[in-house]
């Protein structure tokens, strides 16, 4: 669930809420009941969890085939 960024038109004070992607985006100010505006942010960028992502995400038969190569050439 992402933070959206809003900024109210009449007080020009900017809240951050955590919402749904499929919630609906907010209007009314909570300080004095003014119009809401959805700001555009940059976003908090992607983390990612685990050991190796590539390498563990991504293996394919060929991958697996040339290890086996190498395993063997080097015995």
């Amino acid at each position: 669930m992402p933070n959206y960024e809003y900024k109210c038109k009449n007080c020009d004070k900017q809240i951050t809420r955590f919402q749904n992607i499929s919630d609906d985006p907010l209007t009314i100010c909570p300080s004095c009941n003014g119009e809401l505006v959805r700001l555009l942010s940059g976003g908090g960028g992607v983390i990612y969890k685990g050991s190796g992502f590539y390498v563990n995400d991504y293996n394919t038969e060929k991958k697996k085939q040339i290890q086996k190569e190498k395993t063997s050439a080097t015995s």
